[in-house]
């Protein structure tokens, strides 16, 4: 089977990304990885394998799984064994266990881990996060202008020249670095008082030596970057407020909240007939019916036939795609009242705990959304005041709505070691989890955690994980297959060929 020859980047001495540098069928072992960083403290690595999503969630392809497998193994070669390993998800089972023969082949190593734990989730654990508005900084800075490879093109909008420029979105921009996880409400004030102390500092040195002004010298990349983050951010308002983006947000909150659905219904509606933005149509519809379980019969074949009338016929088979993967789905209302006399008869027959735990699966196929929300505490109590600019907990990427699924599940298996306890949010879930101690650490190794993500992570949940770490005293440092968001998952699902 061909694999991809993967070369891991430096970015920035902090960041680092795996690059795809070849398509060509290469032996599958770690020394057709190289490593270009002599750096061990990246936050954020990429396989960047977009296709993986598709592939392997909706064709059951798995190839990719075996070079997720020999990532894991490549950063074990690296940074010396890991000492637990968790994880929830078909996938994430299968990437373990492939890294587990890669283990039990290899020459093992012992030095001390590097990782005090690795926790493996898969994309479909959590759809609601990824189909959310992102409103941190960076995650914003994606949705609008699409960032690849760690860098991002603004155009003459944002440079206010003829030019468009590229810009590598790094810690070496202090600017961007010190905003990047930032609600997007704190931004623009904390740019236009960078601004003028910049405009002070310049003043002050205007009158300095060579020597001065040669000490100097380091403020000029921030000179060069700050009219593009004003410009972008300048840039992103602007287009949100063209967009109503604040009833795009009051929209979705309700749907999180799961309040007012006939009114978000109506707008989505309007939204679909106004032919606003077919993808962005498309995820409230897929919001709509992940968050309430399933849309009624009635509601469900309104809003398809009024989306194929606005955006086309052909997309009749993206509709099959997503009703596969459990993201916009039919209540079955004739036969949901059967299905659970069923299974309460099952239960009054049959006590012990297998029987109630099979008894159960089959209801546990949909989202479960809002017994989960409950469950975790994911939507903070309606009425609560939330300060954007001193934020309490991770709900804060999403403007103190909701915590994402992903980093409250992790958040939870790390405060309890395992997953005892959460069987029945793991049940609800309806996926393969798994908690596994690899090596013994008699010295308390560092407090690192590697979160790795199969099918994508938006960057809403890295800056949800790093609060998350800042909060918890350790550090998380985040491996996905690609970095995703509601458009790139969805362009991924389309099939609309006529």
């Amino acid at each position: 089977m061909p694999h991809w020859h993967l070369k891991l980047m430096e970015d920035a001495k902090e960041s680092l990304n795996w690059f795809c540098c070849s398509k060509e069928p290469i032996r599958g072992n770690d020394s057709d990885c190289q490593i270009d960083s002599e750096t061990t403290t990246g936050k954020r690595w990429s396989l960047e394998l977009p296709e993986f999503f598709r592939e392997n969630f909706l064709e059951g392809d798995q190839r990719w799984v075996t070079t997720a497998g020999s990532a894991l193994h490549l950063l074990q070669s690296v940074y010396g064994s890991f000492s637990k390993v968790y994880g929830i998800g078909r996938c994430a089972k299968m990437v373990y266990e492939s890294w587990r023969e890669l283990m039990e082949e290899g020459e093992q190593r012992t030095r001390q881990p590097e990782f005090a734990k690795v926790f493996l989730i898969d994309r479909d654990v959590d759809f609601v996060t990824p189909l959310c508005s992102q409103v941190v900084y960076e995650g914003l800075v994606d949705d609008i202008f699409r960032i690849k490879c760690g860098s991002v093109e603004f155009g003459p909008d944002v440079t206010s020249t003829d030019k468009s420029i590229k810009v590598m979105l790094n810690s070496q921009d202090k600017v961007f670095d010190e905003i990047r996880n930032e609600h997007f409400s704190n931004v623009f004030g904390f740019l236009s008082q960078k601004a003028k102390n910049l405009q002070t500092a310049y003043d002050k040195r205007r009158g300095m030596d060579i020597q001065d002004k040669h000490a100097k010298k380091s403020g000029r990349g921030t000179c060069f970057v700050l009219p593009l983050d004003i410009g972008a951010s300048e840039s992103m308002m602007k287009k949100k407020a063209k967009q109503d983006f604040q009833e795009l947000l009051k929209t979705e909150h309700s749907l999180l909240e799961g309040f007012e659905i006939r009114e978000c219904i109506t707008y989505i509606e309007e939204h679909i007939n106004r032919q606003v933005s077919m993808i962005d149509s498309l995820r409230l519809l897929c919001l709509l019916s992940i968050t309430e379980n399933g849309l009624l019969s009635k509601d469900y074949k309104s809003l398809k036939a009024q989306y194929l009338q606005s955006y086309g016929i052909e997309h009749l088979l993206t509709f099959a795609n997503l009703r596969q993967l459990g993201l916009l789905e039919e209540q079955q209302a004739g036969e949901t009242l059967t299905v659970m006399e069923s299974k309460v008869g099952k239960l009054v027959t049959d006590k012990t705990v297998g029987k109630l735990t099979d008894a159960f699966s089959s209801l546990a196929k949909k989202s479960n959304f809002r017994a989960l929300s409950k469950r975790l505490a994911l939507v903070p109590k309606s009425g609560e005041e939330y300060d954007l600019r001193v934020p309490r907990d991770m709900a804060y990427v999403f403007s103190g709505a909701y915590i994402p699924l992903s980093c409250k599940l992790i958040e939870q298996v790390m405060e309890r070691d395992g997953w005892t306890g959460l069987e029945e949010v793991a049940r609800m879930l309806n996926r393969q989890e798994f908690a596994v101690t690899e090596a013994r650490n008699k010295t308390d190794a560092q407090r690192i955690v590697l979160v790795m993500f199969l099918g994508g992570c938006t960057y809403s949940e890295i800056s949800a994980l790093r609060f998350l770490g800042k909060e918890r005293g350790c550090r998380f440092i985040v491996v996905t297959t690609a970095i995703t968001n509601s458009a790139r998952l969805l362009e991924a699902l389309l099939d609309n060929s006529a």
